[in-house]
């Protein structure tokens, strides 16, 4: 079955087409992985922050110095090895490696890469953490030492991020396409529909990636999504809505894999509008009842969050900021008089119709905000636009699906470090200088009972400051063929880097 022609098909039959297990399955095309995106790219810029969709694809062209593997443990990629050079250093050896023009990976592109994510105009998504490098060293083409102004526990978690690709130096200068060395490369790209790769031959991992082909298909309406994957039309499929995930795994032709770590939140804009004032941040904090979100957004598979998102896994979990937010409506219409708004007030909220569960997350956080004078009106647009007002910080309140960019506290700097540039993953606006500073110290700081005292103090000015306002963590889905192997559905802070695995992916 063509692809294109079955999506059409699909699209046509949207009203009617049931979603129940046991679907004639579409013939596959050897060697080639069809996955069903949430969302067709905003865009492919290596270092930017453009949603779990885009990163899926980019995580198969780039690699950087370091990944996670299924362990979800750092591991080597373009560096081989990786170790201390007393506080303030660390120095990475470089494996052979071939971009995919045909040039030898080398200290200058890692320099040079590293060097553009920092850069003055950079709009990186770790530019500002990357302003804590000094200096990167080439002492010779396959080693690199990188120097910090302080030192930095947390260095090999932040370049094993996926937004710290090492692409060819100079590929992006004057308006040029980057050039990356990860298993596949782009060979064809119908815009708002679908992206091709084709396995790169020259990658530097013995016998990967295992597949040919992988061909990206952007399915944006949930439902269709899941007949796809049903239908045959995709072997893979991500963000499998929490309402179908009992029937993917009830079917004997597919597989459900689930792991919590995303997390539903709310930000804000404290440069304009009425979220400037701290007590009205906190008043919406106190006025939403989450378990209506868990039920209404999650089916129920996911639970409250009601304080800063580290989760009780974590050696850093503190009970006494888990429950700061519970739900209580007279306190939050107190810090409405507080605040000078005791009649209340209107305000927007920005979210995405595009995701079912930021839609109904939306819909509850405006039912329980008018109960306490908060009149809000949605604005629901498709996902790229919502990317691009989030970045520009065009709205009042804005639902927020996000997962810590690793499993160490220092992860949710993106996401409470709002002296960070502004990014859509985050409040626009709002001053946190000590939350800034603290979180400085906890990279610096390699005693870990000292780092406790520390990320206790900042889970402390989370509850105070509201940077952001956490609703509920959430079961993240990936549904598969019964018959594809390799794929891991990474836990924790790292799901939505998952796309890591795909090399190892193929068909039993």
């Amino acid at each position: 079955m063509n692809l294109l022609l079955s999506r059409r098909r699909l699209i046509a039959g949207a009203a009617t087409l049931p979603l129940a297990p046991g679907l004639a399955r579409a013939a596959r095309q050897p060697g080639t992985l069809s996955f069903g995106l949430s969302s067709y790219p905003p865009n492919l810029s290596p270092w930017a922050s453009t949603g779990t969709a885009a990163l899926t694809v980019k995580i198969q062209v780039h690699r950087g110095l370091l990944s996670f593997g299924p362990d979800a443990k750092v591991r080597g990629e373009l560096a081989e090895s990786w170790t201390r050079d007393g506080d303030h250093a660390w120095i990475f050896k470089l494996r052979p490696a071939t971009f995919h023009n045909g040039a030898p990976v080398t200290s200058a592109d890692v320099q040079w890469s590293i060097g553009q994510i920092a850069g003055e105009k950079s709009t990186a998504y770790l530019r500002g953490q990357f302003q804590d490098i000094q200096t990167v060293e080439m002492p010779d083409p396959v080693t690199v030492r990188i120097v910090t102004k302080s030192p930095i526990v947390t260095l090999p978690l932040l370049l094993a991020s996926p937004f710290a690709f090492v692409l060819a130096k100079g590929s992006t200068e004057g308006g040029g396409q980057p050039i990356g060395c990860g298993p596949y490369t782009i060979t064809n790209q119908e815009r708002g529909v679908a992206i091709d790769l084709a396995a790169f031959d020259k990658f530097y991992k013995p016998g990967k990636p295992k597949l040919k082909k992988i061909r990206f298909v952007a399915y944006p309406d949930e439902n269709l999504r899941v007949a796809a994957l049903q239908a045959g039309d995709v072997d893979i499929i991500e963000y499998v809505p929490w309402q179908s995930m009992t029937a993917i795994a009830a079917d004997k032709k597919l597989q459900l894999s689930t792991t919590d770590g995303p997390y539903m939140a709310l930000a804000f804009n404290g440069a304009n509008g009425p979220f400037k004032e701290e007590k009205l941040r906190q008043a919406v904090a106190f006025a939403i009842k989450r378990e209506e979100v868990v039920q209404a957004a999650f089916y129920g598979r996911g639970t409250v969050l009601e304080g800063p998102p580290i989760p009780k896994v974590s050696e850093f979990y503190n009970d006494k900021y888990a429950h700061a937010w519970t739900y209580d409506p007279d306190r939050a219409k107190h810090l409405m008089t507080e605040a000078g708004m005791a009649n209340g007030f209107p305000c927007t909220l920005l979210s995405t119709a595009q995701y079912g569960m930021h839609k109904a997350t939306a819909e509850v956080v405006q039912q329980h905000l008018a109960k306490v004078g908060i009149n809000v009106t949605l604005n629901l647009p498709d996902w790229p636009t919502r990317v691009t007002l989030g970045n520009r910080g065009q709205y009042e309140i804005c639902v927020q699906g996000q997962a810590a960019d690793n499993n160490d506290p220092d992860g949710l700097s993106s996401y409470i470090d709002c002296e960070l540039p502004p990014d859509n993953s985050r409040s626009f606006g709002i001053h946190t200088p000590r939350i800034h500073e603290l979180l400085a110290q906890g990279r610096a700081e390699f005693d870990q009972a000292k780092r406790r005292t520390i990320y206790d103090e900042v889970q402390s000015l989370v509850i105070e400051k509201v940077p952001l306002a956490g609703l509920c963590w959430r079961a993240q889905g990936y549904g598969m063929a019964a018959d594809v192997t390799g794929f891991t559905n990474l836990p924790g802070g790292l799901n939505f880097y998952s796309g890591y695995s795909l090399e190892d992916v193929a068909f039993a």
